[in-house]
């Protein structure tokens, strides 16, 4: 007998993932659910040439390396990682396949489960958020008297759903709605200038203002590199650069692990303004460099703009050593960065 879902008239079992499916899913999982698999994978998903030896994992997860080899072949048996010999030494990389999944886990769902263990998402709504949302635009639209009415509101509307959908609705959604919707704002006047200065050539020169670089960091999760790259460029920097940052899948809130680094960059504020937001359209058109970090070919491709790709270690999951170590290696490559963009400046 076939059950009906209450007041649907459709059956329970289109509502379900089928039985093959589920099974199929669950044995990838359990291969997966094991704690030295997950710090096994996060080395080789991480390393600069995106594989890695047994050897070398061996060594980090100070076990024997017939002990790795054992729960790599769960990897391998599952389609998770691949393998090749070379020589007396076999490495490892992500299938290709599931490379976009190892990084949403690792990324995303691991440091959101340590944080939802910790409690430290509380769930809040508001009674009018339309008004709340008007109020918010208008005020905005005062500030950015070049920009339509209409393109003010339906920035801060996109910015409050794209924060509550992607990132979880939490304390404070307005507040950061607003910090993220007036970024949102000056970068789409920076792009209509940028337009109008390249109309106004076509006839001839006109008087522009000194022209201050947009930098943009992009990585999975804008909540542990891109946010320590941008502070480290912001502190540099001051306001002879105007920094950016953005998630391709943004969690809910900076890692646990990247937040004392952050304060000691920023300050003690920086818990409060450094949060994680979507990528946009906006901010790739108002950026002159956009550096991705770890999260793949997500990027729309600009004419005019600067592309890198900054291949480090993700900090969600690492120890404090390792967030120290990892912090290091963005200083160096965000010092280059500037020394490039900022040539004369001392």
């Amino acid at each position: 007998m076939t059950t009906l879902t209450p007041g649907t008239g459709t059956s329970a079992e289109a509502h379900a993932i089928g039985v093959d499916a589920a099974t199929a899913i669950a044995t990838t999982l359990k291969a997966l659910a094991d704690p030295l698999r997950l710090r096994m994978l996060s080395f080789i998903s991480t390393s600069p040439s995106g594989e890695a030896c047994v050897c070398d994992i061996a060594e980090v997860a100070d076990v024997s390396q017939p002990t790795v080899s054992h729960h790599l072949r769960v990897l391998r048996d599952v389609g998770v990682v691949l393998s090749e010999r070379r020589g007396t030494w076999v490495w490892y990389r992500v299938s290709p396949d599931f490379r976009g999944t190892v990084s949403t886990l690792l990324e995303s769902f691991a440091p959101a489960a340590l944080e939802a263990g910790r409690g430290a998402h509380e769930l809040t709504g508001l009674d009018d958020v339309d008004a709340t949302l008007d109020r918010v635009a208008a005020e905005l639209a005062g500030a950015h008297p070049g920009l339509r009415a209409d393109v003010v509101q339906r920035t801060v509307r996109e910015s409050y759903a794209a924060l509550a959908r992607r990132a979880g609705v939490r304390a404070h959604l307005v507040a950061t709605t607003e910090r993220f919707a007036r970024q949102r704002l000056a970068d789409i006047e920076r792009a209509q200038r940028a337009g109008s200065a390249d109309a106004l050539s076509v006839h001839g020169p006109a008087e522009r203002a000194p022209h201050v670089p947009q930098v943009l960091f992009v990585c999975v999760a804008n909540a542990g590199r891109s946010q320590l790259a941008a502070a480290l460029l912001q502190r540099y920097a001051g306001d002879r650069v105007v920094v950016r940052s953005a998630g391709s899948t943004p969690a809910g809130a900076v890692h646990g692990t990247v937040r004392a680094t952050l304060e000691e960059i920023a300050g003690p504020d920086a818990a409060g303004t450094a949060f994680p937001k979507p990528l946009t359209d906006d901010a790739v058109r108002a950026a002159d460099v956009v550096v991705t970090m770890g999260c793949g070919d997500v990027c729309p491709v600009l004419p005019g703009v600067r592309y890198e790709d900054w291949v480090v270690g993700d900090p969600a999951l690492a120890s404090p050593a390792g967030v120290r170590a990892i912090r290091d290696e963005i200083d160096q490559r965000v010092r280059g960065l500037l020394a490039e963009i900022l040539p004369e400046e001392p």
